[in-house]
């Protein structure tokens, strides 16, 4: 059973920077594309950024893209986002999550493996 843990959440103000980790047990992290969602209260998760297996092809969402920047470790079996830049619009519970394929990998809802999520707040 693939089991995803995220950590590195927290408060920073505006303007900061956070660094997230996702670390996987139960699998081979180079099985699977990692992508990474959030979701602030009373709206839908969305999409931030997800990394192909082998760590060549990052995609990220426009809302973040040229502040996040994503990575993966596989011999450590853990996948990064680093966040700068941060606004108190990006405030939510950020999740990781895995898949085998890179199709659809925008899709919260074509993943297979979800974490227990870690908040991230930004205060203004």
């Amino acid at each position: 059973q693939v089991q995803l843990v995220e950590s590195g959440g927290g408060l920073v103000q505006a303007g900061g920077s956070l660094r997230l980790s996702c670390t996987v047990s139960g699998g081979t992290l180079s099985s699977y594309v990692v992508g990474w969602f959030r979701q602030a209260p009373g709206k839908e998760r969305e999409f931030v950024a997800v990394i192909s297996r082998a760590g060549t092809i990052p995609y990220y969402a426009d809302s973040v893209k040229g502040r996040f920047t994503i990575s993966r470790d596989n011999a450590k079996n853990a996948v990064y986002v680093q966040m700068n830049s941060l606004k108190p619009e990006d405030t939510a519970v950020y999740y990781c999550a895995a898949k085998t394929a890179w199709v659809r990998v925008v899709d919260a809802h074509d993943y297979d493996y979800w974490g227990q999520g870690t908040q991230v707040t930004v205060s203004s």
